[in-house]
């Protein structure tokens, strides 16, 4: 089985204090400060082997997520650049769809040849956040091309659990291909939905949305805040691509912050213009560089407003207190997309032609081409890149 592997050097930081669990397990918590020179090849791998209780999946799609450029991409000193849960080697790609090929002897509600897309947090369903309904913190957590192999390959063997069927999506987007194309859509929308709605609790119909950083992730919080009824979605991003793409989906503005800054403005100013003076009743924080958006969230929040954050980053934001008090202000951390019924709600809204995300995709590369695709990436020039094997 083919697939794009990644291949790094275990090598802890110096300082960094390697954790019992990081020791027994080969999983570094801290990507960032222990994974060192990255590589990436198409290798040619053993099948997995098949269990009772899951489904091999002859992948149609793969999206590459900004996670994904993070495992390529290094510091000056050589450390990749993602700092969450991860393991190596192993095949890169989480974000995919596919069609059910084989079924484990106990799969009772998949058949072959079903269309379905699927989560990446693989969580047991047994220890006490998944007993309490926190499935995206499970303490045993594996995750698709993170700590397991994904999806950028031939072949995916995974838990008929964490399925989705997307065979609706077939008659809705009139094409295979391209509700294939909707289905690998479905888990980066999903990672939006979760922030929005599972965890900040979403805004009331006319609330002003503002939506920072617009690759895939914050491509889908624009739509979806379309979608719910916002007053207004305000964009930022640096890229003019990503801005028009932005607006394609349903953001009344977008700006690039750096040309505010030369204008002598800043995203705070054209918020609260956009907002009448009220602010902003959801920040939604995908951008990853919370140094610079948190300052401009706090400054234009509406009273009784929140602030979701989604992006990655592993640095310290300061943040003044008395702001969220004085304006009974709320802040929330999203990470995952399992569970609250995340995934058939986007497959809902994507069948119902509420959104259509496959609008962002902008380029799309054979298997074999996967090391060109991730290094099209990097220069985040355009939306959704897929990987079609």
């Amino acid at each position: 089985m083919k697939g794009l592997l990644l291949e790094a050097e275990w090598k802890p930081r110096d300082g960094y204090k390697v954790s019992e669990f990081e020791r027994t397990t080969g999983k570094a918590v801290t990507g960032s400060s222990v994974w060192h020179g990255p590589k990436l090849r198409i290798a040619d791998l053993p099948d997995a082997p098949l269990g009772p209780k899951d489904v091999r999946l002859r992948v149609r799609a793969c999206g590459i997520c900004g996670s994904d450029v993070h495992f390529y991409e290094t510091d000056k000193d050589g450390y990749m650049l993602y700092p969450g849960l991860t393991k190596f080697p192993a095949f890169l790609g989480h974000e995919f769809s596919g069609e059910v090929a084989e079924v484990g002897s106990e799969v009772t509600d998949l058949v072959v040849g079903d269309m379905v897309t699927a989560e990446e947090m693989i969580w047991c369903g047994e220890c006490v956040p998944c007993r309490n309904g926190y499935p995206n913190q499970c303490l045993r957590l594996e995750e698709i091309g993170f700590t397991i192999h994904g999806a950028m390959a031939e072949f995916i063997v995974i838990g008929a659990k964490y399925c989705w069927k997307i065979n609706e999506l077939a008659d809705v987007y009139g094409s295979v291909d391209r509700a294939y194309e909707a289905g690998a859509l479905c888990e980066p929308t999903c990672v939006s939905y979760n922030a929005m709605f599972s965890r900040a609790g979403g805004f009331k119909p006319g609330g002003y949305v503002t939506v920072f950083g617009t690759g895939p992730i914050g491509l889908a919080g624009v739509a979806l805040a379309k979608a719910a009824g916002a007053g207004r979605v305000i964009a930022f991003d640096v890229s003019a691509a990503r801005r028009e793409l932005a607006k394609k989906v349903g953001a009344d503005f977008a700006y690039d912050p750096v040309e505010l800054g030369r204008q002598g403005t800043k995203p705070r100013d054209v918020i609260m213009e956009a907002t009448k003076g009220e602010g902003a009743d959801l920040h939604f924080e995908a951008a990853g560089s919370p140094p610079l958006t948190i300052p401009e969230m706090e400054e234009s929040l509406a009273v009784g407003g929140k602030i979701v954050i989604i992006g990655r980053a592993s640095e310290r934001v300061p943040m003044y207190l008395e702001h969220f008090q004085t304006h009974a202000a709320q802040l929330y951390g999203a990470q995952g997309h399992s569970g609250y019924g995340n995934f058939p709600s986007v497959i809902r809204l994507m069948a119902a032609r509420r959104i259509d995300m496959t609008q962002v995709v902008t380029n799309r590369f054979p298997l074999n081409r996967g090391v060109e695709a991730i290094q099209t990436a990097t220069k985040r020039e355009g939306g959704k890149i897929l990987v079609l094997p």
